[in-house]
């Protein structure tokens, strides 16, 4: 993979991807932030269901990591390693692992609320759709639930029954 860097009067700078701890996110951007380094740690709305109820909560986008704008000549970046909620900091050899700011001003340009918004699907529920690939392919099911990763759940007709399948959004098409 090609790292470019940004330049910052004629700098280069980057963001460094930290390991964090399991769930200790929010530990470790408070504790970087206390350092005075610049944290970004995306967050997502994920459904959580408990005991017959279910709310949104927010969660990192990528679980156990998150980003620290540094400019490796210039920033001394060794004491995020001994950071409350830190694990490790993604190197090469010895040099930091440098992301392009363009990667972390895309994820920035979807975020509404300071959450990432995901794009919106193209299906709806009750709609029909025609699966294109796979033991069903050709059959025109009607969406009855969707779910995260992209999966849809759908009822069809086998056998002259009704029967509820669980499909990936690239398997079927608008009718």
């Amino acid at each position: 993979m090609r790292v470019e860097y940004g330049l910052y009067l004629g700098r280069r700078f980057g963001w460094a991807v930290v390991n964090t701890q399991p769930h200790r996110e929010h530990i470790a951007v408070e504790n970087l932030q206390r350092q005075e380094f610049i944290p970004y740690c995306p967050l997502i709305k994920r459904r959580h269901r408990h005991a017959r109820r279910a709310n949104d909560v927010l969660r990192p986008l990528f679980p156990g990591y998150l980003f620290v704008k540094i400019n490796p000549d210039l920033t001394r970046w060794r004491p995020m390693l001994s950071t409350f909620g830190v694990r490790s900091v993604v190197r090469c050899g010895e040099e930091v692992s440098l992301l392009d700011d363009a990667f972390v001003q895309a994820l920035r340009a979807r975020e509404i609320d300071g959450v990432i918004s995901r794009p919106a699907s193209p299906y709806q529920i009750g709609q029909e759709v025609r699966v294109t690939d796979g033991a069903f392919g050709g059959l025109v099911p009607t969406i009855i639930e969707m779910h995260e990763r992209d999966r849809l759940t759908v009822l069809m007709q086998l056998l002259s029954r009704v029967v509820k399948v669980r499909l990936d959004e690239s398997q079927v098409t608008s009718v």
